[in-house]
């Protein structure tokens, strides 16, 4: 009985397990087993990986002799190619799609950086174990104050200026309508009266609006009692709503009213003409189109691939958001589009779209995925003790200006 063993110290070959004869019957000749585990141990073979440049997960830099990798995915790969004893060798990728397509065809062993297990993929591979979980977060580009007439506007309510104005409306009305019946019967001693005569009533109308304006009254008053209280209340009125208004105003333009900004996929998705994510091959846009959520099918329709450079570039310019993990759009905003004060025309969103479950792709039926499968258990398990017994330094680990949870630690971790 001969199996073929891919990987030993002499290469590939053919060796004899056991063998069988009638009158001595199955014999072994390697330990009492049929199966060999093929994949324990490579022997120092060279295999193929793919990869693509996502930060922190996977880097690339070259100085134009020789290419670096570093990242979370790449020091894990490391890792288990110690354990398994093999060495790899990174295949060129020009994007996210080549990089699916090349474990597809099986012309190399696995992608060896985070992807999201997402129902759609299982048609094209299968996945390793999930060693890792992010949130799906949105980035737009943060709203600023622009100058607006609004601005004399927002230091009372909508109720407020109804009121007001419904005021306005009847004092003036009354006002008019007690001095057009006082000179209808001749008595000009109880009309509303300057040096000059009797007001009109457009001047009755002006007097009274600019009371509340804070100007003085022009004329006297008549001797009626009844206009002396009309009026005398209408000037309290408008010292106090006067004053209230300009001290809110002052309030309002030396602390201004930030505009509101969507937080939630619900209220992104109302305001935005477009969204964009890294390339996957229509993979997200499939996902998104075939829920139960409303929301989210509206957001499959208006997804567009785009880089994540370019998709937070074009949130900038137009009304976009561009999806990506919580972790790469913190340290690409941190990197790209921070200004010097800290501050950055860019912010994520707080609703998370999706809990995502990261694994490596790898093609169907894969022999050696369980080999694979515990090393990144073993990995993960590693991770979890060093995060239960770190130093309180450590809690306090946090990246691009935000305070660290369980994944921000586990990526530190794994970058040292």
């Amino acid at each position: 009985m001969l199996v073929h063993l891919p990987y030993s110290p002499d290469g590939a070959r053919v060796m004899q397990v056991a063998s069988w004869t009638p009158t001595s019957g199955l014999r072994y000749l390697t330990p009492p087993t049929l199966f060999l585990e093929k994949y324990t141990n490579f022997y120092g073979a060279t295999i193929n990986v793919t990869a693509f440049t996502y930060e922190p997960y996977w880097r690339e830099s070259t100085d134009g002799y020789t290419t670096r990798y570093s990242g979370t995915d790449y020091n894990q790969l490391v890792t288990v190619a110690q354990a398994l004893n093999f060495t790899f060798r990174v295949l060129p990728s020009r994007s996210w799609n080549e990089v699916a397509d090349q474990v597809q065809i099986r012309k190399t062993f696995m992608a060896t950086v985070m992807y999201p297990v997402l129902p759609q993929e299982l048609e094209r591979w299968d996945f390793t174990f999930v060693y890792d979980q992010t949130a799906g977060k949105f980035a737009m580009a943060t709203p600023v104050i622009t100058p607006s007439w609004l601005s004399f506007y927002y230091p009372l309510s909508g109720q407020v200026w109804i009121c007001v104005l419904a005021c306005t409306l009847t004092v003036c009305f009354t006002l008019v309508k007690v001095n057009m019946q006082v000179v209808r019967h001749g008595s000009i001693q109880k009309t509303w009266q300057t040096r000059h005569g009797v007001l009109s009533t457009g001047s009755v109308v002006l007097e009274s609006v600019g009371t509340v304006l804070g100007q003085g009254l022009y004329g006297r008053l008549s001797t009626s009692h009844s206009n002396h209280i009309l009026v005398g209340t209408w000037l309290f009125f408008s010292v106090v709503v006067g004053t209230a208004y300009r001290a809110s105003l002052i309030a309002s333009l030396t602390l201004p009213r930030l505009p509101p900004r969507p937080e939630t996929v619900e209220e992104m998705v109302k305001v935005v003409d477009r969204v964009t994510i890294r390339s996957s091959n229509g993979t997200y846009k499939k996902f998104y189109l075939h829920s139960e959520s409303s929301t989210f099918r509206e957001l499959g329709r208006m997804m567009v691939e785009k880089d994540d450079k370019d998709g937070l570039n074009a949130a900038l310019k137009m009304k976009s958001a561009h999806l990506a993990a919580r972790l790469t759009l913190q340290l690409i905003i941190s990197r790209n589009f921070a200004k010097l004060d800290g501050t950055s025309p860019l912010y994520i969103g707080k609703e998370k779209l999706l809990q995502l479950l990261l694994a490596w792709p790898v093609p169907h039926d894969a022999p050696y995925t369980p080999q694979i499968d515990k090393c990144l258990r073993i990995i993960s398990q590693v991770m979890l003790c060093i995060m239960a017994t770190s130093a309180p330094s450590d809690r306090n680990i946090s990246l691009a200006g935000h305070s660290a949870n369980q994944e921000d630690k586990r990526q530190a971790i794994l970058c040292r």
